[in-house]
């Protein structure tokens, strides 16, 4: 009777300790639930043994689940609690075995990267050999102690402060990577380390972090075959007339951060294969832009027109990069320019989805003029006529853009919707298993892959791998309109273990729309572009190979 006793209670009782269950939840970025480690805290939270093929007597109702359970997430001091009762039957033996391991690697890893740097020093090398002397000469007093101080400090920094062999100031990111400092760093980060490692924590990346970098290193000195690379656009770009045949061969493998705005203003038919003409059609084409401006900008509020206004502005934030998208000289700029496109277009007008492809033409043109990173850079800093050019520049290139793909936008997306079912048709010729998978799970294409063609993957992928997609778009023919299925088609193909190991409708939803692309980089790109070039060759000219 107990036991049914406790069965029922469970949700009711230690509410204090226990706020919520401990679940596998898809895309949370905390280390996944262990039963070794977390064997102690199971027994502490009284939860019920597993049974197969029976039914629970009792089940709480959704509201008593929900109200118990609100604070599941809370960071506070429940979550001090929780980690040192599982800290405090963990195998001491396993820990230190994994991180030792971690703490190895990183050293190693560490150490390679400062001879490279040439910053390693005598006297840092010393305090490195000191460290782990006077950890080792406290460890026995500190283990006596450690009940009492896990349920005041968390649980991964006492665990490293008292074994750790060796010492360099790492982030702690899971109770497996012990942090290398000596003590009294350690002692002086604590409360800041847990706020890092609180529940939930979402890593922040840069979205357009190196992204003129054709290796994603983090390395900025220029190698040898991109400055080789470097020369030959600049060589191509400096003949009276470009040879624009030349100039796409070049740029399929990915352009140079310096010669980019050029190559793309002549990549997309914006500006003329002859120097002498370049200057004077830019200045024609800006002062025809703000024309637009003056006649039709003043009308966003009218009748006909506010509803489209409307729509751009709540689009708008929704942008990313925030930090970018967010500015309000940024905003302002976006305004106009999705605003006089979608009344240049009365056919289409404007659409959600067109206003993500202003940014990839907005960052590249405004490097034009800026050394540092755009990511966390003031465009409003910038001269007034600067920023007039970049966003004349970035409306005409988007209308080119546009012109070769705006069924995509008209009534009903007829452009879209046959992309998606030649998609699917490809699909299932590439990769069968993968086609019968989804069909076995009613993943229909138009669920997932609508975004994928309606936004160009730009939501699938990091700015920085945008910008290096387009580069071959730019130089591939049709690069928008027909490459981008075969691209699409790769991409689909790429994450082929990680569909067929979802057994599910929800989990494929999920995986397919939050596919693990945040720290993909040119390496990654230019696989996929090789593979959707395959896939071009191979069914470009037979369109009856891929069709039953």
């Amino acid at each position: 009777m107990s036991t049914d006793s406790n069965k029922k209670q469970f949700w009711k009782r230690n509410t204090a300790k226990v706020p919520g269950s401990i679940q596998h939840v898809y895309g949370a970025q905390h280390p996944p639930f262990d039963p070794l480690l977390h064997a102690n805290l199971i027994k502490a939270g009284n939860k019920p043994p597993i049974t197969l093929g029976g039914k629970p007597k009792k089940a709480t109702t959704f509201q008593e689940f929900e109200s118990i359970t609100s604070d599941a997430w809370d960071v506070g001091d429940d979550d001090d609690e929780l980690l040192a009762m599982a800290a405090q039957n963990l195998n001491i033996e396993v820990v230190m075995e994994t991180a030792n391991k971690v703490i190895e690697n990183h050293s190693k890893q560490q150490e390679r990267q400062r001879q490279d740097d040439g910053d390693i020093s005598e006297p840092d090398q010393r305090e490195e050999e000191e460290a782990p002397e006077d950890e080792e000469e406290e460890e026995e007093d500190d283990e006596e102690e450690q009940g009492e101080e896990l349920e005041e400090t968390n649980p991964e920094v006492s665990f490293a402060s008292e074994h750790s062999p060796h010492s360099d100031g790492r982030l702690v990111k899971s109770l497996s990577e012990a942090p290398i400092g000596s003590p009294k760093d350690v002692a002086g980060d604590r409360a800041w380390l847990h706020r890092q490692q609180s529940l939930p924590h979402r890593p922040t990346i840069p979205m357009v972090a190196r992204i003129a970098d054709q290796n994603t290193s983090g390395t900025p000195a220029m190698t040898e075959r991109e400055a080789s690379r470097l020369d030959k656009f600049k060589q191509v770009l400096a003949g009276p007339n470009t040879d624009l045949e030349e100039l796409r061969k070049l740029s399929w493998s990915g352009i140079p951060r310096q010669v980019r705005p050029i190559t793309w203003k002549l990549l997309s038919g914006y500006l003329p294969a002859n120097t002498e003409r370049r200057e004077s059609t830019l200045q024609r084409k800006r002062q025809e832009y703000f024309g637009f401006i003056e006649q039709y900008y003043d009308s966003r509020n009218d009748e006909h027109h506010q509803d489209t206004y409307r729509q751009i502005c709540i689009d708008i934030p929704r942008m990313s990069p925030e930090s970018l998208v967010l500015q309000p000289k940024v905003t302002e700029i976006f305004e106009r320019i999705l605003f006089i496109w979608a009344i240049r277009h009365p056919a289409s007008g404007y659409v959600q989805g067109i206003n993500d492809l202003v940014t990839p033409f907005f960052v590249v043109y405004v490097f034009e003029y800026i050394e540092e990173e755009v990511e966390n850079f003031d465009v409003s800093s910038l001269q007034e006529e600067a920023l007039r050019n970049i966003e004349a520049d970035s409306f005409w290139c988007m209308s080119k853009l546009l012109d070769g793909i705006q069924d995509n936008y008209t009534f009903a997306q007829p452009g879209i919707q046959r992309k998606v079912k030649a998609l699917e048709e490809l699909v299932s010729r590439i990769d069968e298993t993968v086609h019968r998978h989804m069909q076995q799970y009613e993943v229909e294409y138009l669920q997932f892959a609508f975004r994928w063609m309606n936004n160009l993957l730009m939501r699938e992928l990091p700015l920085r791998c945008t910008i290096r997609l387009w580069d071959t778009y730019q130089a591939e023919p049709e690069g928008f309109s027909h490459f981008h299925l075969y691209v699409c088609a790769a991409f689909l193909v790429r994450w082929r273990k990680e569909i067929l190991e979802e057994r599910d409708f929800q989990g494929l939803m999920i995986l397919l729309q939050n596919l693990p692309t945040m720290h993909w980089g040119n390496e990654e790109v230019s696989v996929l572009l090789a593979e959707a070039y395959r896939l071009k060759f191979a069914f470009a000219d037979a369109p009856n190979h891929y069709k039953r």
